[in-house]
């Protein structure tokens, strides 16, 4: 059986997580790889929970991830990141952008945000926590947080820097180029 690589990309709708598993798609199909992605998502449209999966290898026969199968999670919000967890492997790697964005139920007041997520992590996996927001500001657009974290991943694969940036170039349309360019290499850099 063939070893496969499987990413995890969680988050809530509007943060790009889908344009992010089509770049981390596309550079790993560069590379010659059999590419499974599989999206899979409540109320995306409404800031609900957007979860993707990423499989790739030399042959990939399911595009799904069960617990305790993922790599590598890149989460894009702290919560989705607390609530991947279990699908973390043993001795996998979680990249969290440390933002927090409060679901309908901590927004009507039904329920209250979790304290201490980062902390609860950083004492259970190996995880790399950043200011994606803050990163993304400094690329020029805060909507740029997807490709933050695409860059900060990229240094954890064999994946050559250049191919990233040549996958870049190739997905994200032109008007949206310059900032996600510097995005990833902020991220890249980190």
């Amino acid at each position: 059986m063939s070893k496969t690589t499987n990413i995890m990309l969680v988050g809530v709708g509007g943060q790009g997580t889908l344009l992010a598993s089509r770049i981390l798609g596309n550079a790993v199909i560069r590379r010659g790889y059999d590419v499974k992605v599989s999206e899979v998502h409540g109320m995306s449209q409404r800031g609900g929970s957007v979860v993707t999966y990423v499989k790739y290898g030399e042959r990939v026969y399911s595009p799904i991830i069960d617990q305790g199968e993922a790599d590598i999670i890149l989460a894009f919000e702290m919560l989705e990141a607390y609530r991947a967890l279990p699908w973390l492997k043993k001795g996998g790697k979680m990249i969290v952008n440390d933002q927090q964005i409060n679901p309908m139920p901590v927004i009507t007041g039904a329920m209250q945000y979790p304290e201490g997520i980062c902390e609860k992590l950083e004492a259970a996996v190996d995880l790399t926590a950043i200011d994606a927001l803050a990163l993304a500001r400094e690329a020029g657009n805060i909507k740029a947080v997807n490709v933050v974290l695409i860059g900060v991943m990229a240094k954890n694969t064999a994946i050559p820097y250049e191919e990233w940036v040549e996958t870049i170039r190739e997905t994200v349309p032109a008007k949206f180029l310059e900032v996600n360019l510097k995005a990833f290499e902020i991220g890249y850099r980190l």
